[in-house]
């Protein structure tokens, strides 16, 4: 007989090590489940990717407020912030730039976050903001606006983009929400968001295709741009982003539960349904938020969370604190960027944001098929 499987020893006779099988037991050796050295670990490195973050975002904030047509050095922006002195290089930092640098922490911070949401409850790591219909909504009650109405201000595409963005969602949520299609809810979540997407953006483009002024206006807001956008459009979607990122943050425990599975988020005594509605209200009103604001500006609410998971777990509250800085500091360097690449024009935000993320995503994936093998 085999003393290895009948008398649980080796064949000198050493017993097996009586620890092997706690160290299982409490996930310290495999990594399936957080043991305190583990959960200290993560915990230490989200305060400290926390912290970077955040002096990331005030150093590029400097950055943003210094760099452009007009040059102006970081000492200057820092002196003219403390004081107005209403000289030209005050006047370019707090009438030009500064309206833009905060519109940009603004949406990144919205479109990061509302990611992480979206990717939570719909259960799908390739999931983002413009999957339910957002992005298309916003996009053709613009061009509503610009060809039955004639609009041509940033203020007003603003409130037609936001409308747009949240009656298309509503619509989607609406559409999936019934008695019958409760039991895989995210799933047709995903389904019917690309449907209407398609079908709005059907109607986009005869609209624009049939009417040229309508589609000279469209395409400098559907590229994603913060350019001349952060004084009109800025104080319109603050509240609402505001409102969305606070609601996102609070629904961030139940969230975790909700990732276990409906069925056992519901035994722990989770309102699952709430849960969902509740995300998807964030996710609303902060994709509308952004959109109409800066346009349709994508892989920020693709990239910043598949970043974040990489380095700080699954855990989604910590996610979703670390969305609103990481959110911020993609947006503003895809600005600062776009602004030194191409003078003396720039590139819009929209355009470095896919340059910058496709390869990360990529990067990612592969990454993550290495550790699968």
């Amino acid at each position: 007989m085999d003393h290895n499987t009948a008398g649980g020893t080796d064949p000198g006779g050493s017993a097996p090590p009586a620890c092997a099988a706690p160290r299982r037991a409490g996930g310290a050796d495999d990594g399936t489940s957080p043991g305190p050295p583990d959960a200290r670990s993560r915990g230490g490195r989200w305060v400290a990717a926390l912290v970077v973050t955040l002096a990331l975002v005030a150093l590029f904030v400097l950055v943003s407020l210094g760099v452009g047509a007009r040059g102006v050095p970081l000492g200057t922006v820092w002196r003219v912030l403390l004081h107005d002195d209403g000289s030209p290089d005050a006047v370019i930092v707090h009438q030009l730039r500064l309206p833009r640098t905060a519109l940009a922490v603004v949406v990144g911070a919205a479109l990061a976050t509302a990611g992480v949401v979206m990717q939570a409850i719909t259960r799908n790591p390739l999931a983002e903001p413009g999957i339910v219909g957002v992005n298309s909504g916003a996009s053709f009650a613009v061009v509503i606006a610009i060809a039955a109405f004639h609009v041509t201000s940033v203020a007003g595409y603003v409130w037609f983009a936001f409308c747009g963005a949240v009656l298309a969602a509503l619509l989607v949520y609406a559409l999936t929400s019934s008695g019958a299609a409760r039991g895989r809810h995210h799933t047709r979540l995903v389904l019917a968001g690309a449907a209407l997407s398609a079908s709005l953006g059907a109607g986009t483009g005869i609209l624009t295709m049939f009417d040229s002024d309508a589609f000279d206006s469209y395409r400098f807001w559907v590229v994603g741009s913060l350019e001349n956008r952060g004084t009109e459009a800025l104080p319109a979607i603050l509240p609402f982003a505001v409102a969305g990122l606070l609601l996102a943050l609070v629904l961030g425990p139940s969230l975790n539960a909700l990732a276990l599975g409906d069925d056992v988020g519901a035994s722990l005594g989770l309102r699952v349904g709430w849960v969902r509605a509740a995300g998807f209200a964030s996710v609303m009103l902060l994709c509308g938020a952004a959109t109409a604001a800066a346009g349709p500006i994508g892989f920020v609410g693709l990239v910043v969370p598949h970043v974040l998971r990489l380095l700080l777990g699954p855990d989604l509250r910590r996610l979703l604190a670390l969305s609103v800085p990481g959110g911020a500091l993609l947006l503003l360097v895809s600005d600062v960027v776009g602004r030194v690449v191409a003078p003396p024009g720039e590139v819009e935000a929209g355009v470095v944001t896919a340059f910058i993320g496709a390869p990360v995503l990529l990067w990612l994936v592969v990454r993550r098929g290495e550790i699968a093998r």
